[in-house]
Parts: structure tokens; sequence; C-alpha cells
């Protein structure tokens, strides 16, 4: 079993926390277009209040641990690694409680090259515990804006992770897909589940646009998040979002199996 010390060690030595790679300037950058209603950085989510870039740089310092001085304005970024560790220990804590429940769960991504093994892993456990994993709408288009206008992207699911491809990608069930922020996979998939009658997800777990997209909608929604995701602590602070943990999201897929080790132990899921 992963210990907590451990699992601290990897976290600052793959720099999933403590100086990460994500820099100074991108985060900033968010926080001034999150405050300007930039749709690339509200993922979906429709604030309760004029949060300004200075707001949301304090939010920031106290959910992620960054530096709350608005004169550091470059460098990398910081996580604290204890608010991963208990934000993980809570993810843990919550996966189990939809286990005991047998709750209808659904997981998405918009980092499908880095972190759809971290969310196949626990869709595995889920659905191996008696959760009923959800896959609605496979296969279905989805309108995304891109820096290259709108373009139809296509839904998917690899390893019970939906993921939307790009006109052209590969075939379906390869794991392969495109980076998005967007929150309308998520509608789109909730949409689908809705009209065919059968279970509506009780929680949905993933990252960008699938977590707050889903908390937008009332769904409860939690998920990983790194220091330019504002929105997803946004919507954790305003009661959204159920759990947002803090994380360099663009590491090496291998650097998150650790944590995928530590969470489904401390959930007693671990196969």
């Amino acid at each position: 079993m992963l210990t907590t010390g451990a699992l601290r060690a990897h976290l600052l030595a793959a720099r999933l926390a403590g100086p990460v790679a994500t820099s100074r300037e991108a985060s900033l950058r968010a926080y001034r277009l999150f405050a300007a209603g930039d749709p690339r950085v509200t993922l979906g989510l429709a604030s309760e209040r004029g949060w300004q870039e200075g707001d949301l740089l304090r939010l920031m310092a106290r959910r992620c641990g960054v530096s709350a001085d608005p004169g550091q304005v470059t460098g990398p970024d910081v996580i604290d690694p204890e608010r991963t560790l208990a934000a993980l220990d809570a993810l843990a804590r919550r996966l189990a409680v939809a286990v005991a429940r047998g709750a209808a769960v659904l997981f998405g991504t918009g980092h499908p090259h880095r972190l759809l093994g971290f969310y196949g892993e626990l869709a595995d456990a889920l659905s191996t515990a008696g959760c009923d994993v959800l896959m609605p709408a496979q296969g279905r288009s989805v309108d995304i804006a891109t820096r290259f206008g709108l373009r139809t992207h296509r839904l998917d699911y690899v390893r019970g992770v939906a993921l939307v491809r790009e006109p052209g990608a590969r075939c379906a069930g390869s794991e392969t897909g495109a980076h998005s922020h967007s929150p309308l996979p998520v509608r789109v998939a909730l949409d689908a589940a809705a009209a065919s009658g059968g279970p509506l997800p009780e929680l949905v777990v993933g990252d960008h646009g699938w977590v707050c997209g889903a908390g937008q909608l009332g769904v409860e929604a939690i998920g990983l998040a790194d220091t330019d995701d504002p929105a997803v602590f946004v919507g954790e602070a305003e009661g959204r979002v159920s759990l947002a943990v803090p994380l360099d999201d663009g590491a090496r897929s291998a650097y998150y199996r650790p944590l995928v080790r530590y969470v489904l132990n401390r959930a007693h899921l671990y196969r």
C-alpha cells in the first residue's frame, strides 16, 4: 500500500505538486480571462458573483497554494502537496460512497492523452464494485468551437471514460482524443441519458468542461484541476462542484498511476 509520505514524495518528484510545469503567466492569464467571462476558461460555469482577477488569485492561493502575491508574474506556479493529498483523500471517500450506493457514474476527460488511464482505472474499479458506469451518446456529434472555428467532434468512450475526437481521428476505441475545455460533450451525454429513459448519473468524475458543465446543470461533479483552471475551483467555492483536486494535469500519464493506487486503497477498492 502506498503511504501518504511516499505519495507526497512522488507528487513532488513528478512535479504534480510543488513547483509545476504550468507557468505563473499561464495561470494569471486564465484568471484575467475568467474575470472577463471568456468561455475558454469558464468551462460552462455561469458564476454567481463577479469574480475579479484579484479575487481569483486569492481563491487559488487558498485552494491550491499558489502565491497570493500579484507581483509574482513569472516562473513556475506552485501547488501545495498537502492540499493535493487532502483532496485525494476526499476523492476516495466520495467514490466509496458511490460504491456503497451502487450509484450510476459518468466519467469524462478533456485531457485524454494524459488522464485517460487515471479515470479508466477508477471506472474499472467502480464497475467491478457494482456501480453502473454510464456511456450515453456514444458516437454522437458535438460541435465545438476551436481556434480554427467551429469543428464537429465525435463523442466516444474508452475504458468507460468519455472523450471527444476530432474529424478524421482514429477509429472508436483507440486511446487518442482531443484536448477540450468545452462543456458541450457532457451536456450531450446528459441529454442522451435522459432521452433514453435509462439511469442518469448521480456523479460525474472528470475535468474541464465535464466537471463544470455537469455541476452547472446540478449533477454532483468531482475531478482534477490545474492552477490555470480557476473555473473548477470557483465551482467548488460556489457549491456547484463538490470537489476539485489540485494538481498538474499535463504530466506524463504514467505519473498518475500511483495516485490511482492511493485513491483505490483509501476507498477500499484496490483489486
